[in-house]
């Protein structure tokens, strides 16, 4: 080639170039399948079609997502009252789990092939996403991709709110009203295995009676029962540390007649209404601390942190495969608008799953 021309490369690395050019095109123009809604409204609202996958970035890793949890909150942004925060994806779906297949640049705790479930601003109803590298747990292998999908929200959410938010003491009493969801499953287990008691409210006599078999102390259906009399006559009239609740308005005040002194209700859902009148004279004779919670619109090191705590405290019972969510049913993706519609009846018992590959 020395000898060569220097004129007779120029097709070569035309020809280079052009296939490099196509190679960019083709990854730039990428799709995946991911449930697409137009415009807000009913479970119908909802399709299955293509869009982009997002591009990574720095401190972030692209998951190839297997499955993803099924949540209220993803049924309040399909009908336009959940706004994504800013610079989270569109698409529903708020945890998934997967294999990491991109690495973006200052992420050292995860490797090319992981299997990993993590908490999501949004994107999860997708088969591709991407998120900081902090919000993701490695998937213990005990575990499968559907049992990991519904893990992440309902662990992180519990965590924040009862352990370091309501700052339950040691051997504490915590009333969670959904017992049968997925918080409410979950609060069942993590209270418990902390050392502490759970009363749990749910809404037919099955499920109180699933809510016992998991765990629960006592349990008190809502359709026929007065919960705020069970409470006292479990705890000796001395009331529960936390209440965590997702009802508001319409239990604000039998929540604050069943906290002990000192105790803290957390709001983290308005379902039964957003404006109520209490009496501050309850608040400030019995030390009482209501406070609001929501774990998606924090940081992305705000919700880091929140991991790295969480696996402190119940790392090695999760890594073992000790907390493992449960599952009432899983549905293909395109059946998304199925799973709506069984959360919105309360059908289920335990977590509603996506499989989304």
């Amino acid at each position: 080639m020395s000898g060569s021309d220097p004129l007779s490369l120029f097709p070569l690395i035309a020809w280079t170039l052009r296939i490099h050019c196509w190679l960019l095109h083709a990854l730039d123009s990428r799709v995946m399948r991911a449930i697409l809604i137009d415009e807000p409204g009913d479970e119908n609202c909802m399709k299955i079609g293509e869009a982009p996958p997002a591009s990574i970035r720095a401190g972030a890793i692209r998951i190839e997502n297997h499955a993803s949890g099924v949540n209220r909150a993803d049924l309040l942004q399909r009908q336009g009252f959940y706004p994504p925060p800013p610079g989270a994806p569109p698409t529903l779906g708020l945890e998934c789990s997967g294999v990491v297949t991109e690495i973006g640049d200052g992420v050292e705790s995860f490797a090319m092939g992981d299997r990993v479930m993590a908490l999501l601003p949004g994107g999860g109803y997708a088969e591709e996403v991407v998120v900081d590298a902090g919000s993701a747990i490695a998937l213990p292998d005990a575990l499968s991709f559907e049992e990991g999908a519904g893990l992440t929200e309902t662990l992180l959410t519990v965590f924040l709110n009862v352990f370091q938010l309501g700052d339950l003491p040691q051997g504490g009493t915590v009333l969670v009203h959904g017992g049968g969801s997925g918080i409410g499953t979950t609060t069942i287990d993590l209270v418990k295995r902390a050392g502490g008691k759970v009363i749990a409210t749910a809404g037919s006599a099955e499920k109180c009676a699933r809510c016992l078999e998991i765990g629960a102390d006592a349990v008190a259906n809502y359709r026929d029962e007065d919960w705020v009399e069970v409470v006292k006559k479990t705890t000796d009239g001395r009331g529960v540390d936390v209440v965590l609740d997702s009802i508001g308005a319409s239990y604000l005040e039998g929540n604050l007649n069943s906290l002990a002194t000192d105790g803290a209700l957390v709001l983290i859902g308005l379902m039964g209404g957003a404006k109520a009148e209490i009496s501050l004279g309850a608040l400030l004779t019995r030390r009482l601390r209501v406070l609001g919670s929501t774990l998606r619109t924090r940081s992305d090191a705000q919700k880091a942190g929140i991991v790295s705590a969480f696996l402190e405290r119940f790392g090695d019972d999760l890594a073992v495969g000790k907390i493992r969510p449960v599952i009432h049913q899983v549905f293909p993706l395109a059946d998304a608008p199925e799973a709506h519609r069984m959360l919105k009846a309360s059908t289920h018992f335990g977590k509603v799953i996506l499989s989304v590959r």
